[in-house]
């Protein structure tokens, strides 16, 4: 990868990408915006702000949730992060991020709704790796985790980078869930 590649592939994916709504119409164009006036858009030297790709993990019936709860942010929230010079587009990163936060190899983008598995954007503050007070423009993915034999959840395998690491039900999330969680789990789920 090669920082140009990466935001070629961010600018196609989300040029291609058929935004649910109004408002995430509007950030798609200002994520775009931002793309044409940086070029280092996808790194996380851009103290401006920065893509980051993040996976909303659901189990093989999509009837639970896998969260993370974020030692900066202190809430529950998806799994993800930034970029890393191995990843080829957002999405890999997303991918690579939730595998190696849950340690679940079977991991893999749903796309079958189109866009790859892109289902939602969204745009926060935070002190991240830099140091420094940045903004976060998390492009969002549906990840699915392969049926297990048993019927099971997927076992999984918390991460330095995380407090807790727990699958919820999607109708049954801990109260301190970040507010925008049950939002990107029904535009996941389509509904």
């Amino acid at each position: 990868m090669t920082a140009e590649s990466l935001h070629a592939s961010a600018v196609d994916a989300l040029t291609a990408w058929a935004a649910p709504d109004s408002a995430q119409s509007s950030l798609r164009h200002a994520y775009l915006a931002f793309l044409a006036a940086r070029p280092d858009a996808c790194l996380r030297a851009c103290a401006a702000g920065h893509l980051t790709g993040s996976a909303i993990v659901f189990d093989a019936t999509r009837e639970h949730v896998l969260l993370t709860l974020h030692p900066r942010v202190g809430k529950w929230i998806q799994l993800g992060g930034h970029c890393e010079p191995a990843d080829e587009t957002l999405a890999d990163a997303a991918l690579r991020e939730a595998r190696e936060e849950s340690g679940i190899p079977g991991l893999e983008l749903d796309g079958s709704a189109g866009s790859g598995g892109l289902v939602h954007l969204h745009t926060h503050p935070i002190t991240c790796s830099l140091g420094v007070p940045t903004r976060h423009l998390d492009v969002r993915y549906r990840v699915v985790s392969a049926p297990t034999p048993d019927g099971e959840l997927p076992g999984f395998e918390r991460s330095e980078e995380s407090v807790d690491l727990q699958w919820w039900p999607i109708t049954d999330l801990p109260p301190n869930t970040d507010a925008d969680i049950p939002e990107l789990i029904a535009t996941a789920l389509g509904r």
